[in-house]
């Protein structure tokens, strides 16, 4: 959509369908997606609840049968062992008896990779294992030989690649009196490969660990007893029993649901936990098959809206673009053809004998406005040329006294008395020592002359001639006439100029009497080795039809600064901070720069320095531009 103007057909469009069409359509929309949406979430939420339900149940039983399973087979084993111990052969403690005894009940179990015998002193009565014991110093001989059982943890033979248990029984004798000590290392394949399958798809695990948080078992044997999860929050989940999370990161960094069991007689426990994106995989299908229509149902909804709203809104843009034409004059735009006759007819109709009284009404109004006008244009005209000249004789009036009673009194015999130190210089040869005051005499009267002459030409201004001046050159030669005198005092004059600085209209002396004005006042300002800054480039001046492009000429200085209380008056007639001068410079440049239409600004710091800057406006046309450098001299 187009805009034609602040209040154009464009924005009354644009508003149109941003406050009814748009609004309609999601009216509609929120209809059809609403029960749907409800009905969606309500269902997708109910679904995870009962997958998490279905898949936390089915992992906390596979947990306890597995535990169970385990905790049964360890408990087969200790009375295993309990049985040999009790037997005959084991009370008899004949070495030649026991070893072909031990032997036959490893081959029969499969279980049972090492057995050893030790009597209650100490010595080994038969020991299946390379490695050498030495009971005393071994805690399962200690706890046994006390009357106790004893069972390890769970360690991992990497030769073998199979993890085991040691387990140990006292062997009693028929007094009842501690004979020594049965001991078994029981391998945990067997029983451990069927613990460790479990039926949860895919990412489904079941494991094994202690206390500490180290695995005991694992699908992956690189795991056991070398990687502990005490740090993760599957650890915390399984032994902190109040703080239970529903679902948890794993030790994987995966989310997953997860339950565990305690194996009874063990500080082990058996941990089954499947990926919570495996579980859910069913509930996500459901979404996006309800997001997909979802998307149907929106998009069936915004085309019933749109041809509804079509209706509808079709019949009020053409009435706002005729309000918007009846509000520019356009009567004859203003005029609506809506044959209809509901409401929007009757509002048509209306709306078009409105547009006719309108019409007339404006006019009447527009034969009263220009007569009106031509009064008013009279009446200003006048009133500014009266004003102008009421402000002009009160502000020249005492300057024009005085500059006539100078012209009168002092500037008849002065002329006289420079004529006569001509003559005499001409006629009359000086003598040497009278020949400095003689140059004194002379340039006394000449600065009284251009004092004289200053009174003159703010008294009585000259037009500006305007012409195409170039800015670059003004700052040039009006360099050409200070820099003698910056060299003298030490002080660095630096000049930077934009790139393509367009040309402006002006009296090409009078800009340069003003520029060199405010050059020599810097120059003065910063006396000895301070530093004055001139730059030029566009900017914008301010009016009362709005901002004008125009060159900004900037003159700063690293002076002493003006006090606050004598800015305002910098620019006013005889006003002067110095101990000579009329305080006429900054008048003249005031009055110079504005009859060329333009301002001249002014900022000061005491202690950092002051900054004037000349405004001149462009014309919209251009000879030529010119291109800007930055020098320092």
């Amino acid at each position: 959509m187009e805009y034609t103007g602040r209040d154009g057909p464009g924005l009354k469009k644009r508003l149109v369908f941003t406050n009814l069409q748009l609004k309609l359509m999601l009216l509609f929309v929120l209809l059809a997606l609403a029960p749907l949406g409800v009905m969606g979430v309500f269902a997708i939420k109910t679904a995870e609840e009962l997958i998490f339900n279905m898949v936390r149940n089915q992992i906390e039983q596979v947990a306890a049968d597995k535990a169970a399973l385990l905790e049964r087979w360890i408990l087969e084993r200790r009375a295993d062992l309990e049985v040999v111990a009790n037997s005959a052969i084991l009370g008899s403690l004949d070495r030649t008896q026991i070893a072909p005894f031990l032997e036959l009940v490893r081959e029969r179990y499969k279980v049972y990779s090492e057995f050893i015998v030790v009597a209650v002193d100490g010595s080994i009565l038969y020991n299946s294992s390379p490695k050498e014991y030495r009971p005393h110093l071994e805690q399962w001989f200690r706890d046994s030989a006390a009357g106790k059982s004893y069972m390890s943890d769970i360690d991992f033979n990497p030769g073998q690649m199979e993890s085991f248990f040691l387990i140990s029984v006292p062997l009693v004798a028929a007094d009842g009196r501690v004979a020594g000590v049965v001991g078994a290392k029981v391998g945990t394949n067997i029983i451990l490969s069927m613990v460790l399958q479990v039926s949860l798809g895919q990412s489904g695990e079941c494991y094994l660990v202690n206390r500490e948080g180290t695995f005991l078992a694992h699908k992956e044997p690189n795991r056991i007893l070398t990687e502990n999860i005490a740090q993760s929050e599957s650890f915390k989940n399984i032994f902190n029993v109040r703080q239970q999370r529903r679902i948890y990161i794993d030790y994987r960094g995966i989310a997953v649901i997860g339950a565990s069991a305690k194996v009874a007689g063990t500080d082990w426990t058996l941990v089954v936990e499947q990926d919570k994106d495996e579980a859910f995989h069913s509930a996500y299908r459901l979404q996006h098959y309800l997001i997909l229509v979802a998307v149907l149902a929106a998009l069936g909804a915004l085309s019933l809206a749109g041809l509804l709203s079509h209706y509808v809104v079709r019949p009020i843009r053409k009435l706002s673009t005729a309000a918007d034409n009846l509000a520019q004059g356009k009567f004859d735009q203003a005029q609506l053809e809506i044959n209809r006759a509901d409401e929007i007819g009757l509002l048509s109709r209306a709306f078009a004998d409105m547009a006719r009284q309108l019409q007339d009404r404006q006019h009447q109004l527009e034969q009263r406005m220009i007569l009106k006008e031509a009064e008013l244009e009279e009446t200003d005209v006048k009133l500014k040329e009266t004003q102008l000249a009421a402000a002009r004789s009160q502000q020249l009036a005492a300057l024009g006294r005085l500059a006539s009673g100078v012209a009168h009194e002092i500037r008849t015999p002065l002329t006289s008395l420079k004529l006569f130190l001509e003559s005499v210089e001409s006629e009359i040869n000086i003598a040497p020592e009278y020949e400095e005051d003689f140059m004194v005499a002379m340039n006394q009267i000449r600065r009284m002359e251009a004092t004289i002459n200053r009174f003159l030409d703010f008294a009585r201004p000259q037009e500006p001639i305007f012409s195409w001046v170039s800015v670059a050159e003004l700052i040039e030669e009006a360099l050409l006439v200070i820099g003698p005198r910056a060299k003298q005092q030490e002080t660095i004059i630096q000049v930077s100029l934009d790139g393509n600085l367009p040309m402006i209209q002006g009296d090409r002396k009078q800009l340069e009497e003003a520029l060199l004005n405010l050059m020599v006042n810097a120059l003065e300002a910063v006396r000895h080795r301070g530093r004055l800054t001139i730059s030029a480039g566009r900017g914008e001046l301010p009016t009362n039809a709005g901002p004008r492009r125009c060159v900004r000429l900037e003159i700063k200085d690293t002076g002493p600064g003006i006090t606050a209380e004598n800015l305002p008056k910098l620019f006013d007639p005889f006003f002067t901070t110095k101990a000579t001068g009329a305080g006429l410079g900054l008048a003249i440049v005031y009055s110079t720069i504005h009859r060329h239409g333009g301002d001249i600004l002014v900022e000061s710091t005491v202690g950092e320095g002051t900054s004037f800057a000349i405004l001149i406006p462009l014309e919209t046309t251009q000879p030529s531009g010119e291109v800007g450098k930055d020098t320092d001299s």
